[in-house]
């Protein structure tokens, strides 16, 4: 029997050599005990197909690895924790030494890219900035975040399909065909270019990854939160108020609906509050479970100060795990919401994570340039991101008119 050593793990081999060796000597004992007494002894015969069996089984899982070895990988499905590659970034990242990527079967692995384009970060990277994104982007925290290896993430949505009642025995005409609508997001590229001496990339106990992930989180953050909200779609997302905006009479899908306030940059001057309930039941009940508000710091200052008609402050703070309440729903802060103007669309409630969609394109892209600001060096980072509205009945805006 042929034992293969070119294992990816060593152990399930020592271990296949082991039972291969114990099977000889088990098989060695059954022939002398059947010179001598004529049969086997049965406690041999069942050593025998027990380790026959281990041998089976330790057999399928080297078959197992062998053929995840020389399975190619497919668009951006990358071997995660490959040493070789992590040693050769470690290179390329501290001293600029690019060879060991060039080496790479960078068609199998889709690890790099053009020398002016840099290089695509390991798997490991680009799930550590996602990570520090989520944590410091408000909007990542409340909608729906997909990952995906095109350029544009294409999603089919159902607008219903036609039904209709009839009898036990009676006729069926046939309905009208569902209604879909194509909603396509776009990855645009968002980059940043932080700067590093070359003693902290000298340093070996520094962690270059943790350093740069750091350094892009603020950056990428801030651009995406704007773009979230009131980006144009134009090499960037399309934010929430960059869809068309009605009042809710007129509300119809392709458009968010809005309730107005009551008076012209201000809440309505008798019972404010009032409105803010109109917003609230202006959403279906499907989507009030989740529901939540969204508005900035100065329109939150506001907001505090509105009482009912018992003069109860309709604002609840919330606790040290619990985000503060306005009628019964958790509010978000984000800046990048307009403050309370004319016709400004200051407040949005809704369910963010079945109205908004943001999209992460897979694999962060990093060139360094030791050569642009010397005696720094640059890591011209970039990552590509989409988003927009995927449902619009999810989400409701106040505007800040009389009506």
């Amino acid at each position: 029997m042929t034992i293969e050593t070119k294992m990816t793990d060593p152990r399930t081999a020592d271990e296949m050599q082991a039972a291969f060796a114990a099977l000889k000597a088990a098989d060695a004992e059954r022939l002398a005990e059947i010179e001598k007494r004529g049969a086997a002894d049965p406690l041999i015969e069942a050593q025998l197909a027990r380790i026959d069996r281990q041998l089976s089984q330790h057999r399928a899982a080297l078959d197992r690895m062998a053929l995840a070895q020389a399975r190619p990988a497919i668009g951006d499905d990358r071997r995660e924790g490959d040493p070789e590659h992590k040693s050769a970034w470690g290179a390329y990242l501290r001293k600029g030494d690019d060879s060991g990527l060039a080496r790479l079967d960078l068609k199998a692995l889709t690890q790099g890219t053009e020398a002016q384009g840099g290089y695509v970060a390991p798997p490991e990277l680009d799930r550590l900035i996602e990570a520090r994104l989520m944590q410091a982007s408000p909007m990542r925290q409340i909608a729906t975040v997909r990952q995906t290896s095109a350029t544009v993430f294409r999603k089919p949505v159902g607008l219903g399909a036609a039904a209709a009642w009839a009898a036990e025995t009676g006729g069926r005409t046939e309905t009208a065909a569902p209604t879909l609508d194509l909603l396509e997001f776009p990855a645009a590229e968002l980059y940043a270019m932080p700067a590093a001496t070359q003693t902290l990339l000298d340093d070996a106990y520094a962690d270059i990854d943790e350093w740069l992930a750091d350094e892009v989180e603020g950056a990428f953050a801030a651009q995406e939160s704007a773009a979230f909200i009131s980006g144009d779609g134009v090499n960037k997302p399309k934010g929430v108020l960059a869809s068309t905006i009605v009042a809710e009479a007129s509300h119809s899908w392709g458009k968010l609906g809005y309730v107005a306030s009551g008076a012209a940059g201000a809440f309505a001057a008798s019972d404010p509050a009032d409105r803010l309930i109109d917003l609230v039941y202006a959403v279906k009940p499907q989507f009030r479970a989740n529901a939540r508000f969204v508005m900035n710091r100065r329109t939150v200052a506001e907001v505090r100060k509105l009482k009912d008609g018992q003069g109860q402050y309709i604002w609840s703070p919330g606790g040290a795990n619990e985000p503060a309440t306005l009628l019964g729903y958790p509010v978000n802060e984000i800046e990048d919401m307009p403050d309370i103007a004319a016709n400004a669309h200051a407040i949005a409630f809704g369910d963010f994570r079945r109205g908004y969609l943001i999209v992460d394109r897979q694999g962060a892209r990093v060139l360094r340039d030791p050569y642009s600001a010397k005696p720094y060096v640059l890591f011209y980072t970039t990552k590509r991101v989409g988003g927009g509205v995927q449902h619009f009945d999810a989400i409701k805006l106040m505007k800040f008119a009389e009506s």
